[in-house]
């Protein structure tokens, strides 16, 4: 599908450019705005509302008011205004891709994608709205009955990430809907347009003024701290770096809040001698190449048995080099832009400090000069230990190969980080992947496959990678409290 210049300004000049605050589209005190960008371009793309801390708490004042009726409300009725909502992203995912193309960079054929995936989390948590459940029975002593109920936790608040604009809003305001729980997002600066047409399909299936209610700001520490600190809030989820992380959590201990965080990762490769390497490699590409590297889940080292590192060094060299590299609306590009320039100085830097060390330069390895923030698809082999980017979080479109000789080593790399999001393991030996999945310290794991996420799975990490768990099951017990009642036996 060709997209024209003017199909472009339309859907732009349709997204509201305010806050959402009790169900009206309004301006930021004082008229403040800031600018959206297009990395591939550099080029502004829209002028917004730039919300201040006094914003945020109007906006916590809406989903206090509106709490206390949302979470009455019939559970199948929460149910069917998602569902709604569910159709609603069916009928404009076009849209939905177009904007996160333009304002993220990643290429339209993966916009796509994350609105199919990001879109679940709606019809899934509309499933389990009606299955909230407790239970009912004798005592022990046979002197009382109990009665174990759940409730909504209450206000929530959540702050989320540019890489996945739809399905990190959808993977929290869902679970947070569904529950009967109110909540006030804060879009990532750098790409808040996805939640702001979101934010009109919730609009227009009906979800009552002040349950959902949406603040930008270009400066989320000045906007977060006094939402944070009111003792109205009951929950705060947050998907971003450790760093940011371990501040949010500090600050949410003075109101003991219920926290979410999904932070940092380093994901280990492990690829075994006797793993398919055609299926290594697939899984290699996707596990690396989504998103543009710039994800969470991202395969950040890849640990490969000596007696098949060269071999797999050569086939993913070969199908990096000939990626298409553009700007995302581009038929046919498979690696758009980094986010910022300063990704592309993370990139560059990572990349010199492995070869200085001693790394092989396979294919790519340098930024691209012209209009946006281009970064080449890169494949380094044989990086030694103490390299920057075994330790870090490329966030790129680099895929780095150390080699191992044995199981125990293989464990000891792949665990050798302060983070536990993912791994992902390529072996034949089924009682092999039975050992990683005891031995491998993560949260989640693919056994030769190189894309874990799924709505009905519970996404998560251990170590610094996080607390808590979306998706799944598990996602809307994140918001929801336990109660205990003994009615005493007569």
């Amino acid at each position: 599908m060709t997209i024209t210049p003017e199909r472009e300004a339309a859907l732009l000049a349709a997204i509201p450019s305010g806050l959402f605050i009790g169900g009206e589209w309004t301006d930021a005190t004082g008229a403040r705005t800031f600018d959206v960008r297009d990395p591939a371009t550099g080029a502004v793309i829209k002028t917004i509302a730039d919300g201040s801390p006094e914003d945020g708490v109007r906006a916590l004042d809406a989903a206090v008011a509106a709490q206390d009726a949302w979470a009455a409300t019939p559970p199948r009725t929460r149910s069917d205004i998602l569902r709604r909502v569910f159709d609603l992203v069916q009928e404009r995912k076009e849209d939905l891709a177009l904007i996160m193309t333009l304002e993220m960079g990643k290429p339209l054929a993966e916009s796509r994608g994350e609105v199919a995936y990001g879109s679940e989390f709606l019809r899934w948590f509309s499933e389990e709205a009606v299955r909230i459940t407790g239970r009912y029975g004798l005592n022990p002593e046979g002197t009382g009955r109990m009665v174990v109920s759940q409730r909504p936790v209450g206000p929530s608040f959540f702050i989320t990430p540019w890489n996945f604009p739809l399905a990190m809003a959808t993977r929290k305001i869902a679970p947070a809907l569904a529950a009967g729980c109110t909540v006030v997002i804060k879009p990532p600066a750098l790409t808040p347009l996805t939640t702001m047409l979101f934010t009109t399909l919730l609009e227009e299936a009906g979800l009552p003024a002040g349950v959902v209610n949406v603040v930008n700001s270009s400066s989320s520490s000045k906007l977060s701290a006094p939402i944070i600190a009111d003792p109205r809030l009951r929950k705060l989820s947050f998907t971003g770096s450790t760093g940011v992380g371990r501040k949010l959590i500090a600050q949410a201990a003075e109101g003991v809040l219920r926290v979410s965080m999904e932070l940092g990762g380093n994901a280990p490769f492990v690829v075994f001698e006797d793993a398919d390497l055609d299926k290594a490699v697939d899984g290699a590409m996707q596990a690396k190449f989504r998103n543009i590297g710039q994800a969470c889940t991202a395969a950040n080292r890849f640990i490969v048995h000596d007696s098949v590192a060269d071999e797999f060094a050569r086939r993913v060299g070969e199908r990096v080099a000939a990626m298409r590299i553009g700007r995302g609306t581009e038929d046919d590009v498979q690696i758009g832009p980094l986010i910022d320039d300063d990704a592309v100085a993370k990139a560059s830097a990572l990349v010199s400090d492995a070869v200085d060390r001693g790394a092989r330069l396979v294919t790519g390895g340098s930024a691209i000069e012209g209009e946006g923030s281009f970064f080449q698809p890169t494949v380094i082999s044989d990086v030694v230990a103490g390299s920057e980017i075994l330790r870090e979080e490329i966030f790129g479109p680099v895929l780095a190969i150390a080699r191992f000789r044995d199981e125990d080593e293989a464990v000891r790399l792949a665990n050798d980080t302060e983070y536990g999001l993912v791994s992902y393991v390529y072996t034949k030996d089924l009682a092999r992947g039975h050992r990683m999945i005891d031995r491998l310290e993560t949260g989640m794991m693919g056994l030769n496959v190189g894309v874990v996420s799924n709505a009905a799975a519970p996404f998560g990490g251990v170590k610094q990678s996080g607390i808590g768990r979306e998706g799944g099951l598990e996602g809307i017990h994140e918001y929801l409290s336990t109660k205990y009642t003994l009615i005493p036996v007569d």
